[in-house]
């Protein structure tokens, strides 16, 4: 990573620097979005933007930039790194003022963005991982995808330290979303998920597996389970933009069940795999 995007300009990163009254220092006062490039092409860059987009509006803060405006800064820095497998990053900050948890109505958002480099896919889908199940302590707007993510981050640690690659939670009972990622489960080839409600962030890849499987024939159920419905699907598996799909082998913590990667997760894979552009 040579350059970073600070507003609309494109800077060495060794030259960058953020203002020490930047409320997304203070405050985590600030939105962001993770964007996929295969070989060179952001993957639902829109739906990404659009999502930015909603998280400005719930927080009362005007993006500095059209999305249109957004696309082009992003394929520039993109080129300008000369990226082919990789991340974008982008965050938008409420803007520079003195610290005051009242900001005013003529701070400046400030955008930044960087890209990191990722090894290309497989053409197999990556392994089933392990998952940790703890309690949801996350505040009540998980919707907006704020940059302010310790909640996410104790629960990512706790997971780890368990050799977990990823934390599962629940709120009173009821299961929401992984600590980076959204869960489906499936049983019968019938997919569940949890609705996207406050309670969860409504993942961009989460939206095109419903709307692949609907596609092509599996009923998705968007409605909130209990934590003991675990024990009784046949399948499980995660999605985000880094994971794509991954198969769950295993749940521990507050409580212990296995599965074995099944038909639906595979069929998913590799149409999603389908999805993606190709050199």
């Amino acid at each position: 990573m040579t350059y970073i995007l600070q507003n609309a300009d494109l800077v060495r990163k060794e030259t960058a620097h953020l203002h020490i009254d930047d409320r997304g220092y203070y405050f985590g006062d600030g939105i962001y979005e993770v964007i996929r490039v295969y070989e060179g092409v952001p993957f639902a860059k829109e739906a990404h933007l659009n999502r930015l987009e909603e998280s400005s509006a719930k927080i009362d803060m005007t993006l500095p930039y059209s999305g249109q405006e957004l696309i082009d800064l992003l394929d520039k820095l993109i080129a300008a790194n000369e990226l082919v497998n990789g991340l974008v990053y982008l965050q938008v900050t409420r803007g520079i003022e003195p610290r005051n948890h009242l900001y005013t109505k003529n701070c400046k958002p400030v955008l930044t963005a960087f890209t990191q480099p990722l090894p290309k896919k497989a053409a197999a889908p990556s392994a089933a991982v392990h998952v940790w199940l703890t309690d949801d302590i996350r505040w009540l707007r998980c919707d907006i995808k704020t940059i302010n993510l310790l909640g996410n981050i104790i629960a990512k640690k706790e997971a780890a330290d368990q050799q977990c690659q990823e934390a599962i939670m629940q709120r009173d009972g009821f299961i929401t979303e992984g600590s980076s990622s959204n869960l489906f489960l499936v049983k019968d080839k019938v997919l569940y998920t949890h609705p996207a409600t406050n309670l969860i962030l409504n993942g961009i890849t989460r939206q095109v597996v419903i709307d692949l499987a609907k596609q092509n024939g599996y009923e998705v159920v968007e409605e909130p389970f209990p934590v003991d419905v675990l024990e009784h699907a046949d399948e499980a598996f995660l999605t985000s933009t880094t994971m794509e799909i991954a198969a769950i082998s295993q749940i521990k913590g507050q409580l212990s069940t296995s599965y074995v990667p099944g038909p639906v997760t595979k069929d998913l894979q590799e149409k999603f795999r389908q999805l993606l552009p190709q050199k």
